[in-house]
Parts: C-alpha cells; sequence; structure tokens
C-alpha cells in the first residue's frame, strides 16, 4: 500500500527505482525496474542491504581503503549472503543479537578497545547504517547510497536488479524469509514457551532434508557442533534464541517477538539460480512449519 501512488508515478516516467522510508527515516523500501521484462521487483531488507554492502565495499576497495581490521556487522537473523560479501572484501563478520543497538554497541565496543573498524552493518528487517555518525538503522543515508549506486551501475549500462542478479551469480543465489505464528492471550504466551521448551530440549537433527550441522542456543550461551558434540559459548548476551546451521549454506531462527504476541521463524537457504533458491526457500519453509505443527 505505502508504494502504490510511487509504483503508478513510477511506471508514467518510466522510472528505474522507487524508494519508500517509513514515518521515522530509519527502514529503506525498495522496488528496481528489471530492464528485460519492464518490471518493478520489490527488494527485501536481505537484498537491499546486501546490494548496499557490496557497493560500500567494492567502492572502498577500489581506493583501498579497507583496513586489516575492517568489519561487517549482522544481526543473527540476517542473510548469510553479507557472510560471503564480508569475507570477499576480507572483512571480518561480526554476528549481533536482533535489534539494531546491538550493532551500535559494537561500533561502540571498537571504539572503546580500538580493535575493529566498522564498515557497515544491517538487519533483516529492512534497516542499515553507513558509517559511524549515528547508532541506529537510518533511511536517509541508505536511500543516498542506493541512488549512488543506480548512478553507478547505470553508467556501467547495469540496473541495480542487474546488480543484485550479478551478485548472485558471484556469490550464490541466497533466499531468506520469515513466517510468524500469532499466539496471543497468556494461553498464547504460554504455547510459545512451550515450543521453545520443546525444541531446545529436543535438537532436531534434519529439517527438510537439510542435516542439522550445529545448533546455538543463545538463552544458554551454547553452540553444539552436531557431529562432534564438541559445545562452545556464543560469546553473546543471553536471549531466547534458537539457531540452526544445516547443510549447503541453509539455515532455521526461531525467536518470540519482541514486540508482539508473535513467534518468529526466520530461515534462509542458497541455490544455483532463482528458480533453484525460490524452490528451496518454499520446501524448506514448508517442512518448518509442518514441524511446528506438531508441536502446537
Amino acid at each position: 500500500e505505502a508504494f502504490a501512488l510511487g509504483l503508478g508515478m513510477a511506471k508514467k516516467l518510466d522510472a528505474d527505482l522507487v524508494l519508500a522510508t517509513d514515518p521515522d527515516a530509519d527502514r529503506l523500501g525498495v522496488y528496481v525496474k528489471d530492464s528485460k521484462s519492464g518490471e518493478y521487483i520489490p527488494l527485501t531488507g536481505n537484498m537491499s542491504g546486501s546490494l548496499l554492502c557490496e557497493y560500500v565495499l567494492s567502492q572502498k576497495a577500489a581506493k583501498n581503503a579497507i583496513p586489516e581490521d575492517g568489519e561487517v556487522v549482522k544481526s543473527i537473523v540476517t542473510t548469510n549472503l553479507v557472510d560471503a560479501v564480508a569475507d570477499y572484501y576480507h572483512c571480518k563478520l561480526v554476528e549481533c543479537l536482533t535489534g539494531f543497538k546491538w550493532i551500535g554497541k559494537q561500533i561502540l565496543k571498537e571504539e572503546q578497545t580500538g580493535k575493529g573498524h566498522y564498515m557497515f552493518g544491517l538487519e533483516e528487517s529492512y534497516g542499515c547504517l553507513i558509517g559511524t555518525y549515528a547508532r541506529d538503522k537510518d533511511a536517509i543515508s541508505a536511500t543516498a547510497a542506493l541512488c549512488e549506486a543506480a548512478a553507478y551501475y547505470k553508467q556501467k549500462g547495469m540496473t541495480l536488479w542487474d546488480a543484485m542478479i550479478a551478485m548472485y551469480e558471484k556469490y550464490g543465489y541466497y533466499k531468506d524469509a520469515v513466517k510468524a505464528i500469532g499466539l496471543s492471550g497468556i494461553e498464547g504466551l504460554a504455547k510459545i514457551q512451550s515450543i521453545m521448551e520443546t525444541l531446545r530440549n529436543n535438537t532436531p537433527t534434519e529439517v527438510g532434508g537439510y542435516k542439522v550441522t550445529s545448533a546455538r542456543d543463545y538463552k544458554l550461551d551454547t553452540i553444539k557442533n552436531m557431529a562432534t558434540g564438541e559445545v562452545k559459548p556464543t560469546g553473546l548476551p543471553s536471549s531466547n534464541v534458537l539457531y540452526y546451521d544445516l547443510e549447503d549454506g541453509a539455515w532455521i531462527c526461531v525467536r518470540p517477538s519482541g514486540t508482539e504476541p508473535k513467534i518468529k521463524f526466520y530461515f534462509g537457504v542458497k541455490g544455483t539460480s532463482l528458480k533453484d533458491a525460490e524452490e528451496k526457500e518454499n520446501a524448506l519453509g514448508a517442512a518448518l512449519m509442518a514441524m511446528v505443527d506438531k508441536m502446537m
């Protein structure tokens, strides 16, 4: 609904890009034009954030301006595509809990300890921060940077959608999604806790044909290697969140919403094409929901 008027105008003007922020301008929503089909394609927060991360780091790398201790910071429910981007540009990938304040705290930690240089930070819920002048996601600088990126790629004869596809070809077709189940009232709260405890006490060995390779419990501060049984700490503050690393770059994360009576299921896959990634995402999502249905 927020994009309806903008998309209408974009089609009349044959615009390359349609941007919208929320009222307090910390989240950025994006539609980009596919020059081949003429359609406007929505970018998820994971997609636009990854695109900006690639652009920012590529421009810094061209000027040899990425320090040896450069860091890219993301929340634990954000796409693994960013991990691949950070690795390519020789930056350390730092994970933190959900909520941009934790990314802000990582910037502060770097400043206080003198270890690590913040290069880029993002979370899947349409938020990122370029630079260290703020400690929260900022859609204003993201808008400026995305427009700059669009102009840069246009000079190369590419749209932002072309740039997105080029990223997928470079790193793999990562696709991520989130499903939420609303459970209101005292009974709903109890059910949410019941689902969390069932998963906590009975770690799944596979989901949707993917073997679980490691299980993280951020409440108990443990990461368990499923093959060896080795356990190490997460290193993050205690939080009622469970995370499963799966084979082939897939993953699942489960957490109660911090603002609504919901339990959220985040998951991601890595495919060989857009179609393959979409099919894998749908299959994993269906398998995950079938597993949860048995707990309801």
